[in-house]
């Protein structure tokens, strides 16, 4: 008698995975895979010898984020990343990613534009709880479609991206102004996979966005800027009456020459912003150049060594023992510098600074590599921004508890 075929094999069970690298599901070939992750970051802001209370003491939920991401078919990425943080719930990510390899990938959906190095520095990862003046001139989030991947084994990171475009410092969803910017940037890490030990955590890029904003009474394409403090501190005019309030009108520029080194404890990070926009009040029209850079020098104290994707402590912190755990203190120097051509038809003087230069120090307690406790200090001096002279220096006490996982 014929044999009957042999029953398929079952299906092999899913994977259930539950780490400090959070909650996953998978296929057993890993094709498909989602992942619930999440960011909770719990903050103090206390201003020091204050005497005109410009800044508010407040704690703060700087960031809450559930984050759900995963891979389809094993080529197609995605993640969705709202933020319930500082009462004002939005979502930061949405994107969906495809990658037949490493070395092109076609991203669509709202995301980090590619262009700030410390912007692009995960926000759980920085040394400092909040990042430099450069920030405030550097494109946030945007929605649109970005070409990226890594090329010559790892030696090459590209990014070209087609993007709604907005104002500095801020991220934006939607297209008001029926155009939009492009976005490129090289970063090259030539040490990487060979080369001497010494410059394998070196990195230098190069980035650039161009575009063209024109803003109307209600939605203005241009935007504050703000302190270490989260405290505005400079403004364009705005006004109820027609032609009073500043918009953009014209071509917004931006580049950025940028840099890190990591080797064991230490790390280095300094970055160039400048954005040039456009602008338009009334008949009055201006091209305005802003500047900013920073310098960040990091150093492990003991417990792990310094990386661009952030400390990971070589044994987690035993609360019985009192062993293990990683100390990172830092060290920042940053300036901002607004075109003194906008004052006073585009900004108020008596409320916007023209320039503003500063320094921090701060310290990491890393429990883990999911777990931190942070203090931050930052001093400000500002020039203008006051009905006479300068602004008072801002000095600002920062702490954070954070967890990421």
């Amino acid at each position: 008698q014929p044999q009957a075929p042999e029953a398929p094999p079952p299906p092999a069970a899913p994977l259930i995975q539950l780490s400090e690298e959070g909650f996953s599901l998978s296929s057993a070939d890993k094709a498909f895979v989602v992942k619930l992750r999440g960011q909770l970051q719990a903050d103090g802001r206390f201003f020091l010898d204050d005497p005109d209370r410009t800044g508010t003491n407040t704690f703060v939920m700087r960031r809450v984020r559930p984050m759900l991401e995963g891979t389809f078919f094993g080529f197609v990425d995605f993640r969705f990343m709202p933020d319930f943080g500082s009462a004002q719930p939005l979502v930061q990510d949405a994107w969906i990613d495809f990658h037949p390899s490493d070395k092109l990938r076609l991203r669509a959906g709202k995301f980090k534009t590619p262009f700030g190095l410390e912007l692009l520095q995960a926000a759980v990862n920085t040394p400092f709880i909040e990042r430099s003046l450069t920030v405030d001139l550097v494109p946030i989030r945007d929605v649109g479609l970005e070409l990226h991947g890594d090329v010559l084994g790892g030696r090459l990171q590209y990014s070209l991206a087609a993007l709604n475009g907005g104002a500095d410092g801020v991220s934006t969803d939607l297209n008001t102004d029926d155009s939009f910017d492009l976005a490129a940037r090289l970063f090259v890490q030539p040490f990487k996979p060979g080369g001497p030990a010494l410059l394998k955590g070196l990195g230098v890029g190069f980035a650039v966005t161009r575009g063209q904003q024109f803003g109307t009474s209600s939605s203005t394409g241009v935007s504050v800027l703000r302190s270490t403090g989260q405290e505005v501190i400079f403004s364009y005019l705005s006004g109820t009456a027609a032609g009073t309030t500043v918009t953009a009108h014209g071509e917004h520029l931006r580049f950025a020459p940028q840099g890190y080194f990591y080797k064991g404890p230490l790390g280095l990070l300094a970055e160039y912003v400048s954005s040039s926009q456009e602008v338009q009040v009334g008949d009055a029209r201006a091209r305005l150049r802003h500047h900013a850079w920073q310098a960040l020098a990091s150093w492990v104290v003991f417990g792990g060594s310094a990386a661009y994707d952030g400390v990971k402590p070589t044994t987690p912190f035993d609360p019985e023992t009192g062993q293990g755990g990683a100390l990172e203190v830092s060290v920042r120097y940053h300036a901002l510098d607004l075109d003194d051509d906008a004052f006073p038809r585009f900004a108020d003087p008596t409320k916007s600074v023209s320039a503003a230069k500063g320094f921090g120090v701060g310290a990491n307690w890393y429990f883990n590599k999911r777990v931190r406790f942070g203090a931050n200090f930052h001093r400000t001096n500002y020039e203008g921004g006051a009905p006479t002279g300068d602004r008072a220096p801002e000095n600002a006490l920062l702490i954070r508890f954070q967890v990421a996982f």
